[in-house]
């Protein structure tokens, strides 16, 4: 059952003022956020950031860790719009797959810094607000639940039902790993390469049926763009 948003009681009684004004402090800290890290930014930092006084930034929030929670939720707002307009309903459950994780890629690669940010700071947050955030999590997941359900409605993709809440996690790791491991990622890789290779990896376990030929698993695939990646020197 989804979590309702966490209420931050405001000063000001305008609601469309409310929300202009946190877009602007989510703006100011967010930058910060990631530069300093949440515990070496201050609140007057922030204040500063935004063009506001301490004082007007109170009217808006109650405290550092209100701020940490509407850069965290607007980040993931962001991760799971951004997402949805990868899928398509009238393509196979198959074809969406591929089109959702290598949105899914691009976005980590392009929202790194605050991916990052998440995973790195929401253990400051208070119970409340980090269940919320952790809900908003599973709901970027269950996108790919729906995909993969999808699949095997249609029979473009073979997978245990069981198994559907699991797979749907290891994709989203799979994008996330391209930030969090990106230092050493990198060196060998470029996104599309990546995105390549890991597509390939998830169509060879899910387009196989149990005890049959595989497919394809570059059918519908970009190709690579700078050559092939090299194991050992020889072409994978």
């Amino acid at each position: 059952m989804p979590q309702h948003r966490k209420p931050i009681p405001s000063e000001i009684k305008n609601p469309k003022l409310v929300e202009e004004r946190r877009r602007q402090i989510i703006r100011g800290a967010v930058e910060l956020f990631v530069r300093k890290g949440f515990h070496k930014t201050t609140t007057r930092e922030i204040a500063r950031e935004c063009g506001f006084s301490i004082g007007t930034m109170y009217e808006y929030i109650q405290t550092k860790e209100d701020v940490l929670y509407l850069v965290c939720d607007d980040i993931h707002t962001e991760l799971e719009k951004r997402l949805k307009e990868a899928v398509d309903e009238e393509a196979t459950g198959r074809d969406s797959l591929v089109r959702a994780v290598s949105h899914h890629f691009r976005v980590m690669d392009e929202m790194s810094d605050y991916v990052l940010l998440i995973y790195q700071e929401t253990k400051s947050l208070p119970k409340e607000a980090l269940r919320y955030v952790l809900q908003k999590e599973e709901e970027i997941t269950s996108l790919f639940e729906r995909i993969l359900e999808k699949g095997i409605a249609d029979g473009t993709l073979h997978l245990e039902p069981s198994s559907v809440k699991l797979m749907a996690h290891q994709i989203m790791v799979m994008g996330q790993m391209w930030t969090f491991r990106r230092w050493a990622l990198r060196k060998y890789y470029n996104l599309e390469e990546y995105t390549r290779l890991q597509t390939a990896l998830l169509l060879r376990e899910l387009t196989t049926p149990a005890g049959g030929d595989r497919h394809d698993d570059n059918r519908g695939l970009p190709s690579p763009t700078c050559g092939a990646v090299c194991d050992g020197g020889q072409p994978v």
